[in-house]
């Protein structure tokens, strides 16, 4: 972790800790999809011993890389990537889901996990108007609040609006392919899932 690391803050990172917290006891090897810069893969290889992340973004990856904080970066498409089925005892993504298509990404996700590996993902999905109205004027509420306390770290990776997946929507997808999995709405325009494979 750099030093920026711990006073960066922005949406998505403000939700690492629901990743980081849901890090199962003695996991040895983590993928973070979507790693950008590093950030999120930095803190991971914190407690586990073997940490990649994978971007298409090649710029990002190189900023990555630059930090010399001894984690795998690959350029490349983590739908494609020849990663070994079931080698992950943990696969973490925030904001990337929506970058692709949603069902295909989750079962990639799932099947990369080794049984009683931990599956968390943070990601942005679509409100629907008017009935999300109350709710998206809270989270510019609390994000007022927190910015003009934090300030605001801007990430060099693209980005991609609006998400083309609501969120009921993705709770459904969540359910059907995560059966057990837990999903939370959450106030800062976020959603998180967390699953345990079934296994061992």
């Amino acid at each position: 972790m750099t030093a920026d690391d711990g006073t960066r803050w922005n949406t998505n990172i403000h939700y690492h800790p629901r990743i980081l917290g849901a890090v199962p006891g003695g996991a040895r090897r983590a993928l973070d999809v979507g790693c950008g810069e590093g950030m999120l893969a930095r803190a991971l290889r914190k407690s586990v011993p073997h940490v990649t992340g994978i971007d298409l973004h090649a710029p990002s990856v190189e900023q990555a890389r630059g930090y010399g904080d001894d984690v795998d970066y690959v350029l490349g498409d983590f739908l494609t990537h020849p990663f070994e089925p079931a080698s992950f005892d943990v696969v973490a993504s925030v904001a990337t889901l929506h970058h692709m298509d949603a069902a295909t990404g989750l079962a990639r996700m799932r099947d990369l996990l080794r049984p009683g590996g931990v599956l968390a993902v943070v990601g942005l999905a679509r409100s629907t108007v008017p009935r999300d109205l109350p709710r998206e004027l809270a989270g510019v509420v609390a994000f007022a609040a927190h910015r003009a306390v934090k300030g605001h770290w801007e990430h060099p990776s693209p980005t991609v609006w609006p998400p083309p997946v609501t969120y009921p929507q993705m709770r459904a997808l969540a359910a059907e392919l995560l059966p057990g999995s837990r999903y939370r709405r959450h106030l800062l325009w976020r959603y998180s899932v967390v699953w345990r494979k079934p296994g061992d």
